[in-house]
């Protein structure tokens, strides 16, 4: 149940400190007023980098917990439970990915992604019900600029009595909740430029957190081949030009070429891609993705070798013949 509405919360939090460097805001012009936001916004790649040891101890477990056939569940109230549904929702068609892979959960639900229900995040109760699903496996990852927000403290909670990996994102390295978790991402942001907003550089660095964690993610469950998002699906005439540039740019090979291959593929973009790379026919392509799990760099070992195979094979047939 939320809090009474008599029940204030004194939330001590870097980010709900008052920032030195912008104590005169309001009496700037609004080019200076800028340029206080951009100074301060500057500070955040550094504070993220400073994070990523620990963001990549958060990886393998996200890594282990797909890999074993579980999920990632990301938690977050307000900025931080949109910043979540948001990187959630992005994953599926940029890696084709199966949305219950990666599943966000905002509190409030889908009615506080676009009218803010406050409350709700003070739900330490509703958090917890919606971690009631997670077992173990699973991986729990908490988002909350101040470290404490309730309901997100419910679902990790919830989610470690259930044995789930758990996370925690914050922008306050010293957060008590940070002792209760497997890791705990904690990003030095400082001071918001106006005290407690922290859609700004706390919400700039969980978005450059969440995009990093979901990329290097999708990297390692072998959705890329090189740079190039290959788990693509040629849906409609954007996506089929985009599997074709794709294999363009993957193979050195002519446009026409790669378009073919698609088609051959059934607009497939790692089968065209095995099949082209390997020299092998759709089927077999197919087939060996199947057996590395979609993995196009393994698949390729294997197809070459089922190539290979099928040389000798049709070699004897002819020789045979003669």
């Amino acid at each position: 149940m939320s809090a009474s509405a008599d029940h204030a919360a004194w939330v001590v939090a870097p980010t709900e400190e008052r920032n030195p460097h912008t104590l005169d805001i309001d009496l700037r012009t609004t080019i200076d007023i800028l340029h206080m936001i951009n100074d301060e916004d500057a500070r955040v790649p550094r504070a993220v980098r400073d994070a990523l040891p620990a963001l990549a101890a958060a990886v393998e477990l996200g890594v282990a917990a797909l890999r074993g056939g579980h999920r990632v569940h990301y938690f977050g109230a307000g900025t931080s439970g949109r910043m979540a549904v948001l990187d959630a929702a992005e994953l599926i068609p940029t890696y084709d990915l199966e949305p219950s892979w990666v599943v966000a959960h905002h509190a409030g639900g889908a009615q506080a992604m676009k009218q803010p229900i406050e409350d709700v995040e003070d739900d330490e109760a509703g958090g917890a019900a919606e971690a009631a699903g997670l077992g173990p496996g699973d991986v729990a990852i908490g988002l909350t600029a101040s470290g404490r927000t309730p309901y997100v403290t419910g679902a990790l909670r919830a989610a470690r009595a259930r044995g789930a990996g758990t996370v925690l994102i914050s922008a306050n390295p010293g957060a008590a909740l940070g002792t209760e978790v497997d890791v705990h991402v904690g990003v030095s942001t400082g001071p918001e430029v106006i005290a407690g907003s922290t859609r700004m550089k706390a919400g700039t660095a969980q978005k450059l957190l969440l995009n990093a964690f979901s990329t290097a993610l999708m990297v390692r469950m072998e959705r890329t081949y090189s740079n190039l998002m290959v788990a693509v699906a040629a849906r409609n005439a954007k996506l089929r030009g985009r599997v074709v540039r794709i294999l363009v740019e993957a193979t050195g090979l002519d446009p026409q070429t790669c378009a073919l291959a698609a088609r051959q593929a059934g607009g497939d973009c790692r089968v065209a891609l095995v099949s082209l790379l390997a020299g092998v026919p759709a089927g077999t392509a197919r087939q060996a993705l199947a057996a590395s799990s979609g993995g196009v760099r393994r698949a390729l070992t294997v197809a070459q070798a089922a190539g290979t195979e099928i040389e000798v094979t049709v070699s004897s047939a002819e020789r045979a013949q003669t």
